[in-house]
């Protein structure tokens, strides 16, 4: 087991609401994701629990899901836009505050690695199409078909009516967003997509766009995103929340700040889903979206468990 830092002062910023509020204590190495992922969390702390820096272990937990060709989600066998296409996105940064992409990438099954090799071997921050698959060649990555018969018959039924409405809480079943905080304090954070399942071709959402899908700060903490892409991209979510932690804000109540501007912004909001998770600094953390539904995986004192967070009550 990782020796762990308790953090004692934790109840007096919760901030979920005041019939449910609880005094929980945090503890670091931790790491939290989107979604039931047990296996990406579980490889994310396996990796913290050999001494290995938080970096190391964003990349290899979201490796895990981008390899679950059963998951119709991220990586191989994720859904495909209109044409058939498995397009890829994917995003990460470091402790330093680097950062790495790929967007619209195919062909390329770990687009997170990618996105940690553009972090690190190039001069660049976001690589794109084929210029990404490209470069993902020359670093060794191995080409393949990312389009599974699963997938391939899901897209064939779908073009039998060619009707795109996004179902809330499935439509962002594609996106793998997940923080961490290593033993030396230091914090990364990943996300990744296939994106929207039938998106029209070359559409990129906020998963791999810093700021939006994803921001790590060192100094205060991090947040990522899932959900409708369209609407994170319009308010900056996630570098909104770091911001509102800076200023003194718990990580729930700047996730629920968060939603509040997408929902205050959009009256359509109940018609699609964003959830946000965020860590700060001392480990706490806070989760929150616009419908129930929304569940996030947290790995820490040697235990992984999934649960569903408060979440924004919708008209009606």
């Amino acid at each position: 087991m990782i020796g762990c830092k308790e953090n004692s002062d934790t109840a007096k910023t919760s901030s979920v609401p005041k019939d449910k509020d609880t005094a929980v204590k945090t503890t670091i190495p931790i790491v939290i994701a989107t979604w039931n992922v047990h296996d990406s969390t579980a490889k994310a702390w396996k990796v913290l629990e050999q001494g290995k820096s938080s970096l190391d272990a964003i990349e290899q937990g979201c490796m895990v899901e981008e390899a679950n060709a059963e998951g119709q989600s991220v990586g191989i066998g994720g859904l495909p836009d209109r044409d058939g296409n498995v397009t890829l996105d994917a995003c990460i940064m470091n402790k330093e505050g680097n950062y790495g992409a790929v967007v619209y990438m195919q062909n390329i099954k770990h687009a997170i690695s990618v996105a940690r090799k553009v972090m690190e071997d190039t001069p660049h921050v976001i690589l794109a199409g084929k210029g990404a698959e490209q470069f993902a060649v020359s670093k060794g990555f191995k080409k393949e078909n990312l389009l599974t018969d699963a997938s391939k018959k899901a897209w064939e039924k779908w073009k039998k009516t060619s009707q795109y409405k996004p179902v809330i809480n499935i439509e962002n079943h594609d996106t793998i967003g997940m923080l961490a905080i290593d033993k030396n304090g230091d914090i990364s954070g990943g996300c990744t997509t296939s994106g929207l399942s039938y998106k029209m071709a070359g559409r990129v959402g906020d998963s791999p766009i810093i700021g939006s899908g994803l921001f790590v700060d060192n100094e205060v903490g991090a947040a990522t995103a899932t959900g409708l892409g369209e609407e994170v991209l319009k308010t900056v979510g996630s570098f909104l929340i770091v911001e509102l932690m800076r200023q003194g804000m718990s990580p729930q109540k700047a996730c629920e700040e968060a939603i509040g501007r997408i929902v205050g912004k959009n009256q359509n909001y109940e018609h699609f889903q964003v959830g946000y998770i965020a860590i700060n600094k001392k480990g706490e953390t806070g989760a929150y979206s616009i419908h129930d539904g929304f569940y996030v995986t947290t790995y820490v004192n040697d235990k992984n468990e999934s649960t569903k967070p408060v979440f924004f009550n919708k008209k009606g």
